[in-house]
């Protein structure tokens, strides 16, 4: 199959057993063979990143342990298989039935509903958070009532799709299907939402009246999208907002042969923007900063990223703020800008791409259950609230970030609130003792026009970026490491046609090992940042 000496320490490679192939890891003299796929989109995982027994996904950062095949960090749900391993000789030798082999991902064993476990646990939405914390409480043991409610009509989906492929069916992207919930004894309550929650007497109200006490809940509702009410004109009948699949089908249909203006020109504005360049007539971003994405990932990046639209044929209109939305019948025909007072013409389609707002308002603030300004919910490094049996997580809970101490933060990205469902779920299951910490490192992509860019860390501030250009075709094909550094240290890296940098830089974060601003300035001036992360990764410690 293949012998010790073709492997470096740290190397991953797919090698042929039998009909298919199992991934080999070298670590130091011992050896690992598991799975070749990513389970979240099935990704080549011998592309990603290695580092002290686990696995990194290239593409979106799943984590698996090498020795066991649990899914460690997210996303996706399930853990790969994995094969027994040992050195004859020079020779590795893996054994595995064939029919293992062919298979991709294996699920979590889950327990039942049990008559003698008078337990409720209840869990307020099913995004990315709920949806794991469900199966995380039934993989752990948990046998109570187990209650899942969700606003929206559908079991969870894979919400991160609807801005990058507008036109696909609901039901293609469902996390589980129906069936799987049933069996676990996972109780979906659809377009159902909570009215009122009394964390003192431990009992939430839903709408039809309904009332569940709980010995304990998670708050995972998500977010709203921002819908710019102070813009006259913002409520008209052509102005929409992506956040359900609903939405997306929604204004997937009504945007043929239209001129679009999307107002917003972050990730859910551009990449919506990305979606829609075909099947528009035109499309136009209006943004209140420089370039695109300038806020989180800086002017330089930001430009680049700019001039990848409009090479795609979008239409930028930056350091703009709407004034108004002037109406014709009910509908926006034409928009004030208020910094320039232009205004732009001939509008059939509004779409508000302008970021969410934590969706709290069913929550009454209290001593032991505090929102911040933004209304997020404030939460200890457990996800506990203040209240008893009470937790938060997903887009509403603000918590402390190791990277950053003595800050809290909100992160919006898929894989956080999936992490934050498992570690609200044990935590639950621990009671007054938890002892589940979030610790993991921040990592998000997105996808425009065929590329992706990831991003791992978290900058909520920073005085610099370090950029490694790589080949500097930057409207034709983009490729780039960048590096944010705050009060010298690297707190966050995004890529573009560089994998697997960002998967490298993640572990190396993840496992405290520090990158100097000198080394990447360093190697910056070579373009050979992704050899000296490489080399750091396989260093022993």
């Amino acid at each position: 199959m293949a012998q010790r000496s073709e492997f470096e320490d740290g190397e991953m490679k797919e090698c042929t057993l039998g009909d298919g192939k199992v991934l080999v890891i070298r670590e130091g003299e011992k050896f690992y063979a598991t799975g070749t796929k990513c389970t979240h989109y099935k990704a080549p995982l011998k592309n990603g990143a290695f580092h002290d027994g686990r696995i990194r996904c290239p593409w979106h950062g799943a984590c698996f342990n090498a020795q066991t095949g649990d899914i460690e960090d997210y996303p996706g749900l399930d853990s790969i298989p994995t094969f027994p391993v040992h050195l004859d000789g020079e020779n590795i030798v893996v054994r595995a039935a064939p029919e293992l082999i062919k298979n991709s991902s294996v699920p979590r064993a889950m327990v039942k509903c049990q008559s003698d476990d008078a337990r409720v646990f209840v869990i307020v939405g099913a995004g990315a958070a709920g949806a794991t914390a469900a199966e995380t409480l039934r993989a752990e043991g948990y046998t109570g009532r187990l209650v899942l409610i969700n606003k929206e009509k559908n079991p969870p989906y894979d919400r991160p799709k609807l801005s990058k492929s507008m036109s696909i069916a609901v039901e293609k992207i469902y996390l589980r299907t129906p069936e799987f919930y049933a069996k676990f004894d996972i109780e979906l309550l659809l377009g159902t939402n909570v009215t009122q929650l009394d964390a003192e007497e431990k009992v939430i109200t839903l709408s039809d009246n309904t009332k569940i006490k709980y010995d304990a809940a998670l708050l995972a509702p998500g977010a709203d999208p921002q819908r710019l009410p102070f813009i006259p004109g913002y409520n008209a009948s052509n102005v929409y907002v992506l956040r359900t699949a609903e939405d997306a089908a929604t204004i997937y249909n009504v945007v043929e042969g239209k001129n679009v203006i999307i107002v917003g020109s972050s990730f859910i504005g551009m990449e919506t923007a990305s979606c829609l360049a075909t099947r528009a007539k035109a499309v136009t971003v209006i943004g209140m900063e420089r370039v695109p994405f300038e806020r989180v990932l800086g002017l330089e990046i930001g430009t680049i990223l700019g001039e990848l639209h409009e090479k795609n044929g979008i239409k930028m209109v930056m350091g703009a703020i709407c004034e108004e939305f002037l109406l014709v019948d009910g509908k926006v025909n034409s928009i004030r800008l208020k910094t320039s007072g232009v205004i732009i013409s001939d509008v059939d389609v509004v779409i508000i791409g302008a970021g969410v707002v934590p969706a709290t308002s069913f929550i009454k603030a209290s001593d032991k259950l505090k929102l911040a300004q933004d209304k997020s919910v404030e939460v200890d490094t457990y996800l506990r609230t203040g209240a008893e049996g009470l937790y938060a997580a997903g887009d509403i809970a603000r918590f402390p970030f190791p990277m950053l101490p003595g800050k809290t933060v909100r992160i919006e990205h898929w894989g956080m609130a999936q992490i934050h469902g498992k570690i609200a779920a044990q935590n639950m299951l621990q009671g007054d003792q938890p002892t589940h910490k979030v610790t993991n490192i921040p990592f998000f992509w997105t996808t425009q026009y065929g590329k992706s860019l990831r991003y791992c860390g978290h900058a909520l501030s920073y005085e610099e970026v370090v950029i490694d250009e790589g080949e500097k075709s930057v409207v034709t094909n983009p490729q780039f490491l960048a590096y944010y550094i705050h009060e010298g240290k690297v707190l966050a890296a995004c890529s573009m046609n560089r994998d697997p940098v960002v998967a490298q830089v993640s572990e190396l974060m993840n496992a405290g090992i520090p990158i100097t601003v000198e080394e990447i300035k360093a190697a910056a001036a070579t373009k050979s940042t992704d050899a000296l992360i490489l080399r750091k990764l396989r260093e022993k410690k």
